[in-house]
């Protein structure tokens, strides 16, 4: 299974601190707020993901995660520049998803419970799609 976590989005309703860098790379309890996505999918077993940059500084998410290897795990990084949305933003993932199934998670998103159950749910009952609608701190 492969992840994605979208990185977008200008936050202005989070403005002076959006100005100079990504709302998702506000700290929360003394780390970046899309970490916690990052870690959810490493503790649900998957290591490959891709972050879905937009155009507020995204080479401060890349400066902050690297290749991924100091958190556990792969990093893709896929730009798509001005938001579009989130479908628009799925799209450009196809190449790295390829046929594998994969989770979605907004990178301004706090999940209490993580997504492990959610994974193995999926992995076990093998639906074609599955969607759990989870309403985030900062959306």
């Amino acid at each position: 299974m492969k992840g994605v976590i979208l990185h977008g989005g200008r936050g202005t309703r989070l403005r002076p601190l959006t100005h100079t860098r990504p709302k998702q790379l506000i700290p929360i309890a003394n780390k970046p707020m899309s970490q916690y996505a990052l870690e959810d999918m490493r503790e649900a077993g998957i290591k490959d993901i891709a972050i879905v940059l937009g155009d507020v500084a995204p080479e401060k998410v890349v400066e902050y995660y690297g290749d991924g290897a100091n958190f556990g795990v792969k990093l893709k990084y896929i730009h798509q520049g001005e938001p579009k949305g989130i479908a628009h933003a799925v799209g450009l993932t196809r190449d790295f998803v390829g046929e594998e199934p994969f989770v979605i998670y907004l990178g301004d998103n706090l999940l209490k419970e993580g997504i492990v159950d959610l994974v193995e749910h999926f992995e076990s009952s093998k639906p074609d799609g599955q969607n759990r609608l989870v309403t985030g701190m900062l959306s």
